[in-house]
């Protein structure tokens, strides 16, 4: 009997204790000006004190052991403790009060600094900064019901290690905030590679749309979910164990082979389906020779461009690095006494599950010791490993209706923000006449949650992306661009414009220093009430035809419309009657631009940079800032 009721005061005991939700803890950044809520569990009934700044609050819980007290209105300042007392003391140490800003979306807002650190080294070095913060959520998805906590996380200040961990885009857009503002900036990444909106939708506003509220109700109870992932899950295990139990490579240790006469010669980079080995999944082998002086350095840089899909890389033998999937850099560092004076070895074994396996072109391919940099572009050989059937497409389960919403918007609702800066839209590019109705859904969806009738919305728009064509044509990325555009009549949002700042063969550019920058001036117009500030390049405002040339009018001409990099204007197509677009010649006059082809002789319709990769165009005001591509047609 006494084990039993000391048994019961220890349960009593524990489940008393406070109990608070990720998000407050050590190191929090807590939204300035406006009323707070600090909100937590324990035992029904509990009493609960809170002390800050001198200030005592008092609450008790409910019957369902939640409480909820919500602090006066702050300014910025800090560092500050925060006392909490139930039958347990908890200290919250090192809190800010500053501004918070959402970041959502999928993988150009997920994508970290880490995989930026070669392009930002200074930048990287010079990051330490107690006023710069970040919240990372767990990349997790749950439909059952909308989660009240996050399985993990914490704050973290920006430095030179903690920064790696940091989105690209949300830390340059709080530098740039920072350093003009002095304001500390506390940022909440919660985005994930590959989701589409309506995964970030909640259950009750994604009704607005049919088809995908009844995909969600297949999801909710998760037996779909379940039997999908475990047959996902034997698929690919399967698809993997036959790969490497018959790749040739492995059973015959082609790392160091004694003869390779019979391997094949293949220009890198490129892809072997265009070459004689065809269209094969499964592994290929790769080697090339390159011949050293003697090597005095400690360390050395194998730089491989991006490779589809997977790859294992050796140097002499020795493994110096791996990658899993096809969209990361292939940046590896290892120690230089793996190579040897005279002739040297790369030996690369590529795996590639579906599509064109291979090494993306128009990516640097070199090995870097000291200030020696070898190319290693050109002739390599190579030899099928194993040729395999393609591995059938997964159900990405992550990715559907209200999943992510549930799991990582759901438990932000009680957090006081500044605003959201959204960088999504690529996996809507397959049906994106749906864009704008999803976005506007969406942006109330949040709104509603953090009752918040004009809480800010930055987004950017798709960078230019895939090959360049030679004439006028349809594209999805443009249509969707256009849908990016059209959320701007929705009050309080803002576009940064990246037209200009994409890779025709990388969907993850690099770039994320101008797409903060920019996302920056949008809210430092929007937000922090610098109106007169020009945040953003040409936007189209109207049409007009006459003597059969178009006459366009933009607003945000700033101190001038420009023609960068030469005299010339390009991206402009017109269309008469027939809707067949064909490229037109093009003049800045004032703050207009004059369009026409001699051929057209009624012009009615109009599209500027229209294409997966408009790459020449080059529409600018005068403070360098591009103009957003768009379609018009006279009514």
């Amino acid at each position: 009997m006494k084990k039993i009721i000391l048994a019961f005061l220890i349960t009593f005991s524990i489940n008393a204790q406070i109990k608070l939700p990720r998000l407050i803890s050590d190191g929090m950044v807590l939204q300035r000006d406006t009323k707070i809520n600090i909100w937590g569990w324990a035992s029904p009934k509990e009493k609960i004190e809170l002390d800050f700044k001198g200030k005592k609050y008092n609450t008790t819980t409910a019957e369902d052991g939640k409480w909820s007290i919500q602090l006066l209105s702050q300014k910025t300042g800090g560092p500050y403790e925060m006392t909490l007392k139930a039958s347990n003391t908890i200290v919250l140490k090192n809190i800010l009060f500053g501004d918070v800003w959402l970041c959502s979306g999928q993988s150009n807002m997920e994508l970290s600094m880490d995989r930026l650190k070669d392009k930002y080294q200074d930048i990287i070095a010079k990051s330490e900064n107690s006023n710069i913060r970040q919240f990372l959520v767990p990349d997790e998805y749950y439909f059952e019901k909308e989660r009240n906590d996050f399985s993990s996380g914490s704050w973290i200040s920006a430095n030179p290690i903690n920064v790696l961990q940091f989105t690209g885009v949300g830390y340059f857009f709080a530098t740039e905030i920072y350093e003009k503002y002095k304001i500390p900036i506390g940022l909440i990444n919660s985005a994930l590679g590959g989701s589409p909106a309506e995964s970030w939708i909640s259950k009750e506003s994604i009704k607005k749309f049919p088809e995908y509220y009844q995909e969600f109700l297949k999801f909710k109870d998760g037996k779909l979910e379940k039997q999908i992932d475990e047959n996902d899950r034997k698929v690919n295990s399967e698809w993997y164990k036959l790969l490497n139990n018959t790749d040739l490579g492995l059973k015959n240790k082609w790392l160091n082979p004694t003869d390779i006469s019979d391997w094949r010669e293949m220009q890198i980079p490129g892809y072997w389906a265009d070459g004689e080995l065809g269209k094969i999944n499964g592994s290929v082998w790769f080697k090339k020779d390159f011949v050293l002086e003697k090597v005095k350095e400690n360390q050395a840089k194998l730089i491989l461009g991006r490779i589809v899909d997977a790859d294992s890389v050796f140097v002499n033998g020795h493994f110096v690095g791996t990658t899993s999937y096809q969209y990361p850099p292939r940046i590896y560092s290892f120690n230089a006494n793996v190579l040897k004076e005279g002739r040297n070895e790369i030996t690369v074994r590529v795996i590639n599950n579906s599509g064109k396996g291979g090494f993306v072109v128009d990516k640097p391919y070199e090995l870097i010791v000291g200030d020696k940099t070898i190319d290693l572009k050109g002739n390599w050989r190579y030899k099928l490993g194993s040729n395999m059937q393609p591995l059938p497409g997964q159900t990405f389960v992550r990715w559907k209706p209200v999943g992510l919403y549930n799991a990582m918007i759901a438990p932000l609702k009680n957090y006081s923000i500044k605003g959201v800066l959204w960088y999504q839209g690529e996996a809507n590019t397959k049906k994106p006449a749906e864009y704008t109705a999803l976005m506007e859904t969406l942006i109330a969806n949040w709104r509603t949650q953090w009752k918040q009738e004009k809480l800010p919305f930055l987004l950017v728009q798709l960078p230019n992306f895939m090959e360049s064509k030679p004439e006028p044509s349809e594209s999805n990325w443009a249509v969707l661009r256009q849908q990016q555009a059209n959320v701007l009549k929705v009050s309080n949002t803002g576009m940064a414009v990246a037209i200009d700042l994409g890779e025709w063969n990388d969907i993850h550019p690099l770039n994320k220093y101008d797409v903060g920058l920019r996302l920056a001036l949008q809210a430092r117009k929007l937000v922090y009430g610098e109106k007169n500030l020009i945040a953003s390049g040409p936007i189209f405002e109207s049409m007009e035809q006459k003597n059969e040339q178009l006459i366009l009018s933009f607003s945000s001409v700033g101190t001038g419309l420009m023609n960068k990099g030469g005299n010339t204007l390009y991206s402009f197509a017109i269309a008469g009657p027939d809707g067949k677009f064909v490229w037109a010649k093009a003049n800045i006059e004032g703050d207009k631009v004059i369009v026409w082809n001699n051929e057209i002789k009624n012009p009615v319709k109009m599209r500027y940079a229209w294409a997966d990769n408009p790459d020449n165009a080059n529409l600018y005001n005068k403070e360098n800032l591009p103009a957003s591509p768009f379609e018009a047609e006279l009514k």
